[in-house]
């Protein structure tokens, strides 16, 4: 059986636990810790390590989803849990005080990894702040010369998290 490992990364609070509980078969492991900083004002616990779930796909292949902690003090995991990954989904907060530079430390991080493979962005939190809109998205891609998929998602919604997966890899499958 082949196994084909996904990592989750992007901005605290931008949903990387819960996408991964949205398609995990088994109980999503998690490195969960009651936050001490300014984070508490956002929410009561932090990723500060990973989090693990796993899903098989029609073919029977295995499908391992990592998520990486959301702050940048975290980083150091950042490059170990990218080890042997095929692909990366990055969420991002659009109710963060800035998002689109939430989504610059990411794709400045990952860039080697994203021109080699692949990755998609989900935007999460629309309902909540409408603006920037995914058009300042694509703009700010454009400025990065990249060209990566966009997706609107509420990522408690399992379909929406099952298309950022089905985008990302059919990219990798095409690339």
């Amino acid at each position: 059986m082949k196994e084909i490992k996904l990592v989750f990364t992007g901005s605290m609070g931008a949903g990387k636990t819960t996408a991964i509980s949205a398609l995990s078969e088994i109980p999503v492991i998690n490195t969960d810790v009651k936050a001490s900083d300014e984070v508490q004002l956002r929410k009561a616990t932090t990723t500060v390590a990973l989090d693990y779930g796993e899903m098989t796909l029609p073919d029977g292949q295995k499908l391992r989803l990592y998520g990486t902690p959301g702050q940048e003090r975290f980083s150091y995991m950042w490059k170990i849990l990218m080890q042997g990954a095929l692909g990366l989904i990055i969420l991002v907060d659009n109710a963060s005080p800035e998002p689109l530079a939430d989504l610059d430390i990411y794709l400045t991080h990952f860039r080697e990894y994203i021109e080699v493979s692949g990755a998609v962005i989900g935007v999460t939190r629309m309902d909540m702040a409408a603006e920037p809109a995914l058009d300042a998205y694509y703009a700010f891609l454009q400025e990065k010369q990249l060209q990566l998929p966009i997706f609107p998602v509420d990522v408690r919604r399992r379909e929406h998290v099952v298309m950022m997966v089905q985008a990302l890899v059919a990219m990798l499958e095409f690339s």
